[in-house]
């Protein structure tokens, strides 16, 4: 199934998988709405965008802001929600609070932009959620971030069947080279990056371009629906 002509919302869409996800469906002949919190980032991210994406501002934690994005944006084919945070800390420490604000944006925010979008889209449309490996492999600091990806392949599993025929999957990946860990100086970086690579079957880290195709695949293919997709590099195979 071809995306060409195809209208793709994506949720996140200012940096990171979002942004290259957004850039790989332009390149295929999609219409793209990108939306986060920042106007100015995301009007940084349409720079790098052939063509001139819709951008519209949204914050997931808020019904109301969900809902306006879907009104403005009406009918669409496709929708993915890479853009989302998560909650890192060990379990004993981690304040309750921040382990539930961890909720309210990525398990939370997924749920209400399905449940807001979901009526808008068109036939043979798809949702494309978005987890982690850590629902599969959790480490020590991960609790909350363990919850909240295996909440969402919950999710996309049930709404799959729900929601038919509207088709809805989930991505789940591991450590992905994105700006996230921008603040992190150039050295320590490449050697986190470095020394992860090497704990993988596949040697080496996802960039967001990978994780990118990985959703746009799950959008062209009309037979995909309930699956949990990990591209992790193997590392739920350690």
């Amino acid at each position: 199934m071809s995306l060409a002509g195809k209208k793709i919302i994506v949720i996140g869409g200012s940096s990171g998988i979002g942004l290259a996800t957004a850039q790989a469906a332009t390149a295929e002949g999609a219409t793209v709405v990108i939306a986060s919190r920042s106007r100015e980032r995301l009007e940084q991210a349409s720079d790098q965008m052939q063509g001139a994406p819709e951008i519209v501002t949204v914050d997931v934690r808020d019904s109301s802001s969900i809902q306006r994005l879907f009104d403005v944006v009406g009918e669409f084919d496709h929708l993915t929600t890479p853009g989302n945070e998560g909650a890192l800390g060990r379990f004993l420490e981690l304040d309750v609070e921040i382990a539930r604000r961890g909720f309210d944006s990525k398990f939370w925010g997924q749920y209400q932009a399905v449940k807001c979008g979901a009526p808008n889209i068109r036939e043979g449309g798809s949702i494309v959620l978005m987890a982690g490996a850590y629902s599969q492999h959790p480490e020590p600091g991960a609790v909350p971030q363990a919850s909240i990806n295996s909440a969402v392949e919950g999710l996309g599993r049930a709404l799959a069947v729900e929601l038919s025929p509207i088709r809805v999957n989930v991505v789940s990946p591991g450590l992905v080279d994105t700006p996230r860990f921008n603040s992190l100086p150039g050295k320590q970086r490449s050697e986190m990056f470095e020394s992860a690579a090497k704990t993988l079957p596949a040697k080496r880290i996802a960039r967001a371009e990978d994780i990118a195709q990985s959703i746009l695949y799950l959008m062209r293919n009309p037979h995909a629906t309930g699956n949990v997709l990990y591209i992790d590099g193997g590392l739920t195979l350690r």
